[in-house]
């Protein structure tokens, strides 16, 4: 089964320079302090690993499971699973004033968490992530126990009746994640990023957020369309994507103006970590994000529920190489006009459509749009056929307000499964010229310039 649609794709041009490649074959002692990372220098790392009387340095810390198991949630999906730097597998914690930070780090993206704890002495280490993970994971809800030996960089976690030890490497191999030094944070150690900051409401961004990063490309030859533009222009923020074959665009009103357009690409998986982080914020706390003043690193501060609630995080910063390529422009294969109008039930729609999938999957995804008004009334109905040659066909039909002109149109099942299923208004409105451009879909009430998307059809009718 082709993954593409057979369809010519939008007329975009791709990035051809990938800045994962870049890190990829990046030397570490002398390439990370060029890109994200720098590795970290400790001007008071101790001379002895015994404390004064001869005792071995112990660090001493606790918290609940379910703080822990939140923080390695949230910091686990930037750790690397294909570095020849054993370190980046692993995850950083350290204690210190009474948090307990957690992070992690593939070199495109880092990650810093920071948990309630009770702090007896302060150190940090960094121990194989996903063995912390699966560890944690497994205990009760109780209270875990840890106690760092310095000496033999050994982590030995006690919770319940559960008791491990688990080897690590000293913290000090691990770089650097660069964050957002303001004053109103916890005391910070890594690099702070000087750039614009802005602040944006937590309401409503994390499904903005993922109404768009769904149709980002995931080929990485294209590595410009991997990623999300983010604009801010006067008093809106517009985020887009795209991978040749659909286009989604939303766009809401900030409390800031803007009187110089400020657009990042950022890549759309780092976006969606950043949406799934949101979801577990402070209401109140509006999320910052600062964009530095070289435009090539975007960091995201996110601000938890912490206090005495469990399973909660106090702080998240999350910051984020920029895809330094510059971002088609897709205004242009926006269509300015259409030739029919067909407004119709989204549940039902995306009912009908996932029912057409079951046959149309064995025929290149391909469902048939069968558009037709009912003379001036406005009362139409639209009809959904996909067929198999092995499987049968399927035949389903809505009624519709359609306005315009009657149209056979095909497309790829699975772009109107992911845009309906991003769609909370009750009813859609599909826009459409000819059998063989695109069409538009947008929620009934929202302008344009609120929410839209376009998608190709595959070949037309026969």
């Amino acid at each position: 089964m082709n993954s593409a649609p057979p369809n010519p794709a939008l007329p975009l041009d791709p990035c051809t320079n990938s800045l994962a490649c870049y890190i990829r074959y990046a030397i570490f002692d002398q390439r990370i302090t060029s890109s994200l990372f720098e590795r970290e220098q400790s001007e008071n790392a101790p001379n002895s690993e015994q404390i004064p009387g001869g005792r071995e340095a112990k660090v001493r810390v606790s918290c609940f499971q379910e703080n822990l198991s939140k923080g390695l949630s949230i910091v686990g999906r930037a750790v690397s699973s294909r570095s020849t730097l054993p370190v980046l597998g692993n995850i950083l914690l350290e204690a210190k004033d009474d948090q307990l930070r957690l992070a992690a780090t593939n070199l495109e993206i880092g990650v810093n968490c920071w948990i309630g704890a009770r702090i007896e002495d302060e150190g940090a280490i960094t121990v194989p992530a996903r063995l912390l993970t699966e560890f944690v994971n497994s205990l009760p809800p109780e209270k875990i126990e840890m106690e760092l030996s310095v000496r033999t960089q050994t982590l030995h976690l006690r919770c319940g009746k559960f008791d491990v030890n688990v080897k690590g490497i000293d913290a000090q191999e691990f770089p650097v994640i660069p964050t957002v030094d303001n004053g109103d944070g916890p005391e910070e150690t890594a690099e702070a990023l000087e750039g614009r900051t802005i602040a944006l409401e937590t309401a409503g961004l994390t499904k903005m957020i993922d109404q768009v990063v769904f149709a980002a490309a995931t080929d990485e030859s294209r590595p410009t369309l991997t990623g999300v533009e983010v604009t801010f222009a006067k008093e809106r923020l517009s985020l887009a994507a795209t991978d040749g074959y659909r286009l989604s665009v939303r766009s809401i009103e900030v409390d800031e103006a803007f009187t110089d357009a400020l657009s990042v690409v950022v890549p759309a998986r780092h976006l969606s970590e950043l949406g799934r982080i949101i979801g577990d914020a402070e209401d109140e706390k509006p999320v910052q994000v600062t964009v530095t003043q070289a435009r090539n690193q975007i960091l995201f501060r996110v601000w938890g529920k912490g206090g005495e609630t469990r399973g909660a995080f106090h702080q998240v910063d999350l910051v984020s190489q920029l895809i330094a390529d510059r971002f088609p422009d897709y205004r242009a294969i926006i269509p300015k006009s259409h030739n029919t109008r067909t407004v119709v039930g989204t549940d039902a729609f995306l009912q009908a459509v996932r029912v057409a999938q079951l046959f149309a999957r064995d025929n290149a995804n391909i469902v048939r749009l069968k558009i037709e008004p009912n003379g001036d009334s406005g009362v139409g109905n639209l009809h959904l056929t996909a067929n198999s040659a092995e499987m049968g066909n399927s035949k389903n039909e809505l009624d519709a307000m359609v306005e315009g002109d009657d149209l056979e149109i095909d497309f790829d099942v699975r772009y109107l499964i992911a845009v309906l299923s991003q769609i909370d208004e009750e009813q859609v409105v599909l826009e459409t010229t000819q059998s063989n451009r695109p069409g538009t879909i947008r929620p009934l009430g929202l302008g344009d310039e609120e929410f839209l998307h376009v998608v190709m059809p595959m070949h037309p009718p026969r």
